[in-house]
């Protein structure tokens, strides 16, 4: 069942040049994410806010921190914010992504969550708590705001739950997973600066090369590869969304002057910066 995009409030107007500010928790369904470019889902990224990604119908794959995983239906993806993540989503995928807000007193797993939901009951409770949430969303009733909060923090329990239930089952990353987990965690924090992948592995104490040999392993990409997709998911997002110049982009990428900005994003994506902003 698709479900449409429910929001408590509608968000302020951002200001000219500027991205949109992050709205309050929210259900979109998971084909609208894609609306306007599988990128806006596939493209390595992270978010200022939790996010529960319950996948119905479909299969795929998705990387969080890193590593790459399949997703099949009545799988329930919990990311953390911050983590680095991108996923497939195909014709066929169906579901709701639940994005919870900025609220640092509900308590949810510090962890990114890949959870398979066998038990029918289970499914049934996370398909009502979803419901009761979009229900509140979309109503007038007073203390709607408050009931959906509270819908959501049952969301939160919901979750510990599956997580306890599925921790027999869960095995540690091994190093090379845990190493890019790492790895992640800087590009998130680094990629605007235009440090390079020789750059980072050296923080992270390694050589280059052993590097890329583990993200190879833990997602099938390479180190640079994973920088270069964050970075373009950055600027694309920038060219789509805020009126800011081509050149001030690309500075705040850590590219050191506009022209090598546009060789690079035309090299990657076949547009120049300035026709992607023009497309519809």
């Amino acid at each position: 069942m698709t479900r449409r995009a429910a929001t408590k409030t509608d968000a302020p107007k951002p200001e000219a040049g500027s991205a949109p500010p992050v709205a309050q928790p929210r259900l979109v369904a998971i084909p609208r994410l894609a609306a306007g470019g599988r990128w806006r889902v596939e493209a390595m990224r992270s978010l200022s806010e939790p996010l529960l990604l319950w996948f119905t119908k479909g299969q795929g794959r998705i990387t969080l921190a890193g590593s790459t995983r399949g997703y099949t239906a009545h799988n329930a993806v919990f990311i953390p914010a911050g983590v680095m993540h991108g996923f497939e989503v195909g014709p066929q995928t169906f579901g709701t992504a639940v994005f919870f807000g900025r609220d640092p007193a509900m308590p949810l797993p510090a962890t990114p969550q890949i959870l398979r939901i066998r038990e029918v009951h289970a499914q049934q409770e996370l398909n009502v708590l979803i419901d009761m949430i979009q229900r509140e969303m979309l109503s007038e009733a007073p203390a709607s705001d408050r009931a959906a909060r509270n819908y959501l923090g049952l969301l939160g329990v919901w979750l510990e739950r599956q997580v306890t239930r599925a921790a027999p089952e869960q095995t540690k990353p091994d190093a090379a997973k845990r190493l890019v987990a790492r790895y992640t965690t800087l590009l998130e924090r680094e990629f605007r600066s235009g440090a390079g992948v020789g750059d980072m592995a050296a923080a992270l104490g390694v050589t280059s090369t052993h590097l890329t040999r583990c993200c190879r392993l833990a997602c099938g990409r390479s180190a640079i590869d994973l920088l270069q997709d964050r970075r373009l998911f950055e600027a694309r997002k920038l060219l789509s969304e805020t009126k800011l110049p081509v050149g001030q982009i690309g500075e705040s990428l850590g590219f050191t002057s506009a022209a090598y900005f546009t060789r690079a994003f035309q090299h990657l994506t076949g547009k120049s910066p300035s026709a992607f902003r023009r497309a519809p």
